[in-house]
């Protein structure tokens, strides 16, 4: 079963309904009467996003990308784009991702929707992890902190795998390091 490769529960579901609820609610709060673009980051953003969405309460469309930078358990440091950018010349767009490792991917896929000429880009993310930084980028919306640990579910995977877990949980050590 999935749960005996988790370690420990880093972040439960109820802790988890609590957080999109909070973010859905600001964006609302933010971007009265604005419509921004919700750009999702493939496949990660998967859960938290459909739920962000429930608790953002107006008017928006919504876009995906598919973008890659992991090999494993390491960042590769080169970015991917899979299928081109979203049309986001004059609009505001709101970059929504399961988490903020090293920033090279939410940095690099900033820049290329500014050159394609979105109004702004603003980030959101579900867990933010400061100590894998690698570049200099800051979200405006970040529902929690991770320690340096390797976690999966709820949109976050190893190998594709533990993506439908409920929770986000630390990987047990032995499961990557075979």
């Amino acid at each position: 079963m999935m749960n005996d490769d988790i370690q420990k529960i880093s972040v439960s579901e109820d802790e988890i309904k609590h957080i999109v609820e909070r973010l859905g609610t600001q964006i609302s709060k933010d971007y009265q009467g604005r419509n921004p673009l919700f750009i999702g980051l493939l496949k990660g953003c998967i859960p938290f996003m459909s739920d962000l969405l429930k608790y953002v309460d107006i008017d928006c469309t919504l876009e995906y990308m598919k973008v890659s930078s992991y090999d494993g358990t390491k960042s590769t440091g080169v970015v991917t784009v899979k299928g081109g950018l979203p049309i986001v010349k004059d609009r505001e767009v709101i970059l929504i991702d399961d988490i903020l490792d090293t920033g090279r991917t939410l940095d690099a896929v900033r820049k290329m929707l500014v050159e394609a000429g979105a109004k702004s880009v603003t980030i959101c993310v579900l867990l933010d992890k400061p100590e894998g930084r690698k570049v200099d980028i800051t979200p405006a919306y970040v529902g929690g902190l991770v320690p340096n640990e390797f976690v999966v579910g709820y949109g976050l995977d190893y190998n594709e795998h533990y993506r439908n877990l409920p929770y986000i949980g630390v990987l047990k050590e032995k499961v990557y390091s075979k």
